[in-house]
């Protein structure tokens, strides 16, 4: 309430709100718990987290994994524009019904199918999924 900068404020309920007060400032409601106790930095651990010589009882990995590494980096097709407005003609869909079913505007279908406006990734996976379409190849494929 005062703006001072606590570490550890203390929840009080003041008129029924629940806030993080300082210690001078707690005394104008109801202390609900006392200040929670600070956290032990990793140093001050006396095992490490992810012991590797421990052995894991569930048999999983505790290693961090980099998820990106293992994703293929896919490029666009160059005529990814061509392949929607054929895929979205051979379903007999209007431009309109098209950005209905993918939850766009008209404007944005016309965009993708001219190929004037480069989709995000969320938009491809979207029109690829509902137009049964590959829009997108490894580097190498590209071409």
């Amino acid at each position: 309430m005062c703006g001072a900068e606590v570490e550890l404020p203390s929840r009080v309920r003041v008129e029924g709100s629940v806030l993080g007060l300082c210690p001078n400032c707690s005394k104008f409601g109801t202390v609900l718990d006392p200040p929670p106790a600070p956290v032990p930095t990793p140093s001050a651990r006396s095992t490490p987290l992810y012991a590797a010589s421990q052995g894991n009882p569930r048999g999983r990995r505790l290693d961090e994994r980099d998820v990106f590494q293992e994703m293929p980096d896919l490029e666009l097709v160059p005529d990814w524009g061509k392949r929607i407005r054929e895929a979205r003609e051979k379903l007999a869909w209007t431009p309109e019904e098209l950005a209905k079913r993918l939850n766009e505007k008209k404007s944005v279908v016309l965009k993708l199918e001219s190929g004037s406006f480069h989709p995000p990734d969320a938009t491809v996976r979207k029109v690829e999924r509902l137009l049964h379409v590959r829009l997108r190849a490894n580097p190498g494929e590209v071409g």
